[in-house]
């Protein structure tokens, strides 16, 4: 399956013992799958693995909230230019950038009983999904829309359903 090109930019504080690398191109591949406008590797994402410290200064300077977040996307084409895009190899193809927070994937995956890895891989699906156009925060049919994906895309990756009411 063809999916994005990912660049990615570890920092140490996420384990060593994770390919990092392989679980993103997996969650792209997945991702690819189920929102075919992401399936191109001319289309290109840089992810940063990054630690709670960063991901606060980035989310407190581009969105005003003081306070580190699960994963920030930051798209550089509008939804138009992303299937413009995925529909013809010579247009501009950077998608944009993703951040993930380590601490808060490790606390959100423990509260969620769930492995660090599982929910790194619905970040990615979730951001990736959020550099192709789709939004969860304008309507409840739209947050419908993108977490029926991400649960289609977790599901090809044999990972539970991140949404399902854990009672």
């Amino acid at each position: 399956m063809t999916a994005p090109t990912l660049e990615l930019d570890i920092d140490a504080v996420w384990p060593s013992s994770t390919d990092w690398e392989a679980l993103a191109s997996r969650a792209a591949e997945a991702a690819a799958q189920v929102a075919p406008e992401l399936a191109h590797d001319h289309l290109l994402v840089s992810l940063v693995m990054a630690d709670d410290d960063e991901v606060h200064a980035l989310n407190k300077q581009w969105r005003a909230k003081d306070k580190p977040t699960n994963v920030l996307s930051f798209p550089m084409l509008s939804r138009e230019e992303v299937l413009a895009a995925a529909a013809n190899p010579d247009a501009p193809g950077m998608l944009g950038d993703l951040i993930l927070a380590h601490g808060v994937c490790m606390r959100e995956a423990a509260d969620k009983g769930i492995a660090t890895e599982a929910h790194a891989s619905h970040l990615v699906v979730h951001g990736l999904l959020h550099l192709a156009g789709y939004d969860h925060e304008t309507s409840d049919s739209d947050a419908e829309e993108m977490e029926a994906l991400e649960r289609k895309a977790l599901a090809l990756m044999g990972l539970a359903d991140p949404y399902a009411d854990p009672s």
